[in-house]
């Protein structure tokens, strides 16, 4: 065999420890993003976090039988790292209603982690080039996520933006616009908006959750595609998590959201 079977991580990684890491080590997204643009964003950083434990340098990365199909081989003695992997199992539904006991179980989507992946360097064999960073759009990802803009109409100079319901607003002055539709985009996925109700990308942002979670989204984003921005973002997570902690299932609602966004704003032949 040309590989040995890795070794499961003693504390597994969770949403809390990857975002932390984001926020305290610049650069490391955007070299994850270049490297395994193809996987989710929990998984690039994932893949990048064991890579620089390891001294295993950053690149293409697949499994063992797709390095075979590719004409490589995995070299003897590497070991494979974990990524999460998405399994859907079917959940019986509890019945409440014994007249109507006939009720449909539920699919259910859950992540385990699973030692299949290898990185180019792993292995010898046929040279291959990485593929291209594919581009990402704006207006292709508002459309693709189902959010509209509509006109900035707040007298305050001070906010940079705004999200009402589904629709999203940027003021034409906005120091850092691609932060301000980050921001705001994320409002949106998140729940955090709703019929008639509003919020504000102000000068002075409230320390709340809700805008934890936004500015978080904006920097995995900015970070991800190298627009400016990103080191604003940073700092006010920072900042935030120097007094408080972000909840793990808000941490992965936060990856959750920064994957579809960067998903949708490229397009399916790339």
């Amino acid at each position: 065999m040309g590989a040995d079977r890795a070794e499961q991580p003693t504390n597994r990684p969770t949403f809390a420890d990857l975002l932390a890491r984001a926020v305290n080590e610049p650069g490391i997204i955007a070299s994850a993003y270049r490297a395994f643009h193809g996987y989710s964003l929990g998984n690039q950083m994932l893949a990048a976090t064991q890579c620089h434990e390891r001294s295993i340098p950053l690149g293409p990365i697949a499994s063992y039988q797709a390095w075979k199909d590719k004409g490589r081989h995995v070299k003897r003695g590497e070991k494979a790292l974990w990524l999460w992997l998405p399994i859907t199992v079917k959940v019986a539904p509890k019945v409440t209603d014994p007249e109507h006991p006939e009720a449909e179980p539920s699919i259910v989507t859950r992540f385990v982690m699973k030692p299949h992946w290898f990185v180019y360097s792993q292995t010898d064999g046929q040279e291959i080039q990485p593929s291209p960073i594919p581009e990402w759009e704006r207006k292709r990802a508002l459309a693709t996520l189902e959010i509209s803009e509509i006109p900035f109409d707040l007298p305050d100079g001070n906010v940079q933006g705004f999200a009402r319901g589904k629709s999203i607003a940027v003021s034409p002055v906005a120091a850092m616009p691609h932060k301000t539709t980050f921001h705001e985009m994320a409002h949106v996925l998140l729940g955090h908006t709703g019929e008639g109700t509003a919020t504000h990308d102000g000068a002075d942002l409230p320390r709340n959750l809700c805008e934890v979670e936004a500015e978080s989204v904006a920097y995995l984003c900015l970070e991800s595609l190298g627009l400016p921005g990103g080191q604003y973002a940073r700092g006010y997570v920072q900042h935030w998590l120097g007094h408080d902690r972000i909840p793990e299932a808000s941490c992965a609602r936060i990856f959750k959201v920064a994957d579809s966004i960067l998903r949708a704003g490229i397009s399916e032949a790339q």
